[in-house]
């Protein structure tokens, strides 16, 4: 028997972000475990969208891909630093510059500039992704002679024997047609199909999403959903989410929601990164590791700061990082934080970090913050227990399944609430160096094997 990997969708993120999000770290990460456990039944494919088929790729192919996106074997100085990230120097200057502007003048310069910079940055994205898919689509395979339809790898329905699995263990959603794909590749192959379900979020919480999102989600989920033979999920939350998605929509489960285990942290660790980026932070500061975007919350993150800007002495109020890609529906909240130069240079934005920036953030915080409105599992609150620091997250859908007892939470609508937390954690350093000796204690990491083993047995059961 051999368990077929769908990592299209690992390929088509590489072509347009330059590091993994939670989804992609954590479906390499069941990659690579799968293989480890069971190297004669793990094989992986790709879309062949000229024939509308699903055709064989390399593991080592696959790992390729995602040490690019993780910075792997690149130095520090080649991630992009936005002149915000350290508002000191340079950026310094010219926002200072800036503000003695008059406001009619500032307000709509800032607006262009922004504007003319995304724009720039999105044409450079899509630029680069266009020409990385076409030479993926022309480059020949083995025998063939020329023409886009030249796409490496055998058949599926050719490789594929009785009685195999697809593994659906990433996110394929931007695939409409994804059902109509799975339904030929069945009546060609006969495969079972066994999908990983992270969150419903734009069927749940469709305000912090894109409205394009939400429908090709809609779209891609109920078409699909009908043909998968088993369903797993991230967390008991997600697996809640789909039970009732699934109930509402009259779709009968054929088995019961498998709840994985999930591991923590990398499973290759990177060795720590000083960068300057890095080295040029303030100790003591507090991070936060995620995609700014709306339901990530860090506009609560922002105005915590903002209030313990107010109540404690500059001396003691420590830097705020923010460490992570920016995405959308955020357009206020920067501007915002353009608007107080950046809380006079306590908060800061390290964008697209590597693993190795991210080893040596976790390694000099002095703890982390994850005040997320709506998760599938919170892959950062327990990336932040493995580097063995504690983390002040949200009480709120699967992360208390993340964190457990080693977290301190709050209600990610209650900023005074996240603020009294924070205060104390700041005027108490022994009360985190106590908490963070019983994190060494008593925290058991679940591994990356673990969670391959589990799944192996969902599906086999």
């Amino acid at each position: 028997m051999t368990y077929w990997l769908d990592v299209e969708d690992l390929f088509e993120y590489a072509l347009i972000s330059r590091r993994p999000s939670g989804i992609q770290r954590l479906s390499f990460e069941l990659y690579r475990a799968l293989v480890a456990l069971r190297p004669g039944e793990i094989a992986f494919c790709r879309h062949d969208r000229i024939r509308g088929t699903l055709r064989t790729v390399a593991w080592a192919e696959v790992e390729a891909v995602f040490a690019g996106l993780t910075g792997k074997g690149q130095s520090a100085s080649a991630a992009p630093l936005r002149e915000k990230a350290l508002p000191v120097g340079q950026a310094g200057r010219v926002r200072r510059i800036a503000s003695r502007l008059p406001a009619d003048i500032r307000v709509p310069l800032g607006e262009a500039v922004r504007s003319q910079t995304a724009a720039l940055r999105a044409g450079m994205r899509t630029g680069r992704g266009l020409m990385q898919a076409g030479r993926r689509l022309l480059r020949p395979a083995p025998g063939a002679q020329n023409g886009p339809e030249a796409v490496a790898g055998q058949d599926l329905a050719e490789a594929a024997k009785p009685g195999d699995m697809l593994l659906i263990l990433g996110s394929p959603w931007f695939r409409t047609d994804y059902a109509e794909l799975l339904q030929a590749m069945r009546a060609r192959t006969g495969l079972g199909i066994a999908m990983l379900v992270y969150d419903l979020i734009p069927l749940t919480r469709p305000e912090f999403c894109d409205p394009g999102l939400v429908r090709t989600f809609r779209a891609w989920f109920s078409s699909t959903m009908p043909l998968v033979d088993r369903f797993l999920a991230i967390s008991r939350a997600t697996a809640r989410d789909l039970e009732r998605y699934a109930a509402a929509t009259g779709l009968v489960l054929k088995h019961p929601v498998a709840v994985l285990p999930i591991g923590t942290g990398f499973g290759e660790a990177a060795p720590p990164v000083v960068s300057a980026r890095v080295a040029a932070l303030e100790p003591g500061y507090v991070l936060l590791v995620s995609t700014i975007e709306a339901r990530k919350n860090h506009l609560l993150a922002f105005r915590a700061w903002r209030r313990l800007a107010e109540q404690l002495p500059p001396s003691q109020v420590p830097t705020l990082v923010f460490a992570g890609h920016v995405g959308w529906m955020v357009a206020d909240l920067m501007q915002q934080l353009e608007n107080c130069g950046w809380l006079g240079g306590k908060v800061v934005l390290l964008e697209d970090p590597s693993d190795g920036e991210l080893a040596a953030l976790y390694a000099g915080c002095r703890f982390t913050l994850f005040p997320s409105h709506y998760e599938g599992w919170g892959l950062p609150v327990t990336e932040s227990l493995s580097f063995g620091k504690i983390c002040v997250c949200s009480s709120t859908t699967s992360v208390p399944e993340a964190g457990g007892s080693f977290c301190l939470y709050h209600d990610p609508e209650d900023v005074p609430e996240a603020v009294a937390i924070l205060r104390r954690l700041i005027s108490h350093p022994a009360e985190v160096a106590m908490m963070e000796a019983r994190l060494r204690q008593e925290f058991r990491p679940r591994t990356w094997t673990e969670s391959a083993e589990a799944l192996l047995q969902a599906v086999e059961g």
